[in-house]
């Protein structure tokens, strides 16, 4: 299926920053709780991540990573989510999450 440009720039994919990462045994399926930081216009925002299989809560604080935070909140057991960290499958079908390769503000938009 084919998209436009016009619908490609109505998904909000920005840069943030992981404050914090908290194990989530509630969940379904193992995941993590993020608290992420898209900078001064947008702010935290919250996200459930079935991550566990590659990072750890201890190892996340710190990392920069791209979400969507446009989406409308979505409540994952207790927790509500407030935007989708994004990444790709590894051989194994596990998330491997994805992050700019150079030092860029946060905040910034994708193009």
């Amino acid at each position: 299926m084919s998209i436009t440009f016009d619908d490609f720039l109505k998904v909000d994919i920005r840069v943030g920053r992981i404050t914090r990462a908290e194990p989530y045994p509630e969940a379904r399926k193992p995941a993590i709780k993020l608290w992420v930081d898209f900078g001064p216009e947008i702010g935290e925002r919250k996200s459930s991540a079935q991550i566990t299989k590659h990072y750890t809560p201890e190892g996340l604080a710190g990392r920069r990573v791209l979400g969507v935070v446009n989406f409308p909140p979505r409540q994952i057991g207790k927790f509500m989510s407030e935007v989708l960290v994004l990444g790709v499958p590894d051989d194994e079908g596990e998330v491997v999450l994805i992050a700019p390769d150079k030092d860029v503000p946060i905040g910034g938009r994708m193009y």
